[in-house]
């Protein structure tokens, strides 16, 4: 069988795709005379359609070429199942609209519905065949006939965590050889087969396709000249540079002033995942002022008669990317509350500030009491939406005290933009320490997707609805 990540499987995926598509049209043109009967608001057509034979390679050459431009055919860019999906959708509804303006210029006998049911049926094909191909590669990985054989050099931290994804993906034709490493104290490790010196004898007697080079900076040097001696040899080479550590999320080739360098501070969305976003938060927000702004009039009237003091608090948040910003909300305390922030926080054994929001706090109003157990103090955050500073959804915005003592790994909640609301508040909200909520909220940034802000946001709706775990 072809081999996945080969130019052979690429040009077969094409023809075939290009058959598949051709197919459908025939197949819509066959089954345009009974939807005609079946739908109602469909204009009969008594059968056959003919179709001109000249229209079916430029369909299929349409959708081809255009699947080609959103890289469906790239395997490497398509490893996972669901970004070969989101490619394939991508393609085909760009391609089901452009041939749309092309038959609209050019063949304008053919029913809307006839087209319509071509593109469904194009793209349910496209779709089956790749389930087909997946089942296909895991049957055969199963045989372990085709796998690409990866060896890792150096069983370090790095190594460890290559190691880790290539055995969490063996189902996609890859799987761990094992490593080499001149450390003595990791030569016992089963998986470690020899030292680096020993590379090009391993290399041959274990039938390596590819070799990943993930050493310390120091082990550079000595590298070298391996690197030189790997490229006589048909395998493929990668680096995975120690530096990568550094990365707050993840690591990005990107080109400064003609340079290419590496961005060790990547957003954690791309750009169309960060448009979508922002669409999203400006047409909600949108629709909820008009809702909320009367209820903030009322809700700042009480306020100001039931304690002194300013009707709108501001304090300094982290927000993406570490910028700081005015965060606002409705005061639920008494003016000058910031000064006494001793009265909740603690430090745990391993000196983590803790902010015990279960203890009674002297310095909540009455106002701030139903306020706080309803959220409707965060209210005004809206306004931090409107002006790009927070997000609907997100890791909540941190006090920078605390963040001064975060660890590294903790920062990379800062990838994203700062949400009015988030994984840790549906699932805990205050009955969680303030410094243990990193993980919920990395989970969100690893598992980002439109669908998943708006279960978040329905969440919350009920769980303030029950008021649980806010004070």
């Amino acid at each position: 069988m072809l081999r996945r990540f080969s130019v052979d499987f690429a040009i077969f995926s094409m023809l075939l795709d290009a058959i598949l598509v051709m197919f459908a049209l025939r197949l819509a043109a066959l089954l345009r005379p009974w939807l005609g009967e079946v739908l109602t608001f469909a204009q009969p057509i008594v059968p056959p359609i003919n179709i001109e034979w000249i229209l079916y390679p430029i369909v299929a050459l349409f959708w081809v070429g255009i699947q080609i431009l959103f890289t469906v055919y790239d395997g490497r860019r398509n490893f996972r199942f669901k970004d070969e999906i989101r490619s394939l959708i991508s393609a085909s509804g760009l391609a089901t609209v452009a041939l749309a303006g092309f038959l609209y210029l050019t063949f304008r006998g053919y029913s809307r519905i006839l087209f319509l049911s071509f593109a469904l049926i194009a793209f349910t094909l496209l779709f089956t065949a790749r389930v087909i191909y997946r089942f296909s590669f895991r049957y055969q990985n199963r045989r372990d006939v085709t796998r690409r054989r990866v060896l890792v050099l150096g069983a370090g931290k790095i190594g460890k965590k290559v190691a880790e994804q290539i055995i969490r993906n063996n189902s996609n034709g890859v799987m761990l050889a094992g490593f080499l490493d001149d450390d003595p104290s990791k030569q016992a490790e089963p998986q470690v087969l020899g030292t680096i010196s020993q590379a090009l004898e391993i290399i041959r007697q274990e039938n390596i396709d590819d070799v990943v080079l993930a050493l310390p900076s120091e082990g550079w040097r000595r590298i070298s000249t391996l690197v030189g001696q790997l490229h006589e040899l048909p395998l493929r080479v990668w680096v995975v540079p120690d530096y990568y550590l550094l990365a707050l999320h993840s690591a990005r080739l990107e080109e400064l002033a003609g340079i290419q360098l590496i961005d060790l501070r990547a957003p954690a969305l791309n750009y169309y995942q960060r448009m979508v976003k922002r669409i999203f938060d400006l047409c909600l927000t949108l629709l909820m002022l008009p809702v909320f702004l009367p209820v903030m009039g009322i809700l700042a009237l009480w306020i100001k008669l039931d304690s002194p003091g300013p009707v709108i608090f501001r304090q300094t948040r982290v927000g993406e990317n570490g910028r700081l910003f005015k965060m606002i909300k409705f005061r639920t305390m008494t003016d000058g509350a910031e000064k006494m922030r001793h009265v909740i926080e603690q430090v745990d054994e391993q000196g983590h500030i803790i902010q015990d929001k279960r203890r009674p706090d002297p310095r909540i109003t009455r106002a701030g009491q139903f306020l706080r157990r309803t959220s409707l103090d965060e209210i005004p955050q809206l306004f931090n939406v409107l002006k790009g500073e927070m997000s609907l959804v997100g890791p909540r915005p941190e006090m920078p005290h605390l963040v001064e003592q975060y660890q590294l790994w903790q920062r990379r909640r800062f990838a994203v933009p700062q949400g009015m609301t988030g994984w840790w508040q549906v699932n805990g909200r205050s009955d969680k320490p303030m410094h243990l909520n990193t993980e919920d909220d990395l989970y969100y940034i690893q598992h980002y997707s439109l669908w998943l802000d708006i279960v978040i946001l329905f969440k919350t709706l009920l769980v303030v609805l029950r008021l649980k775990g806010a004070y």
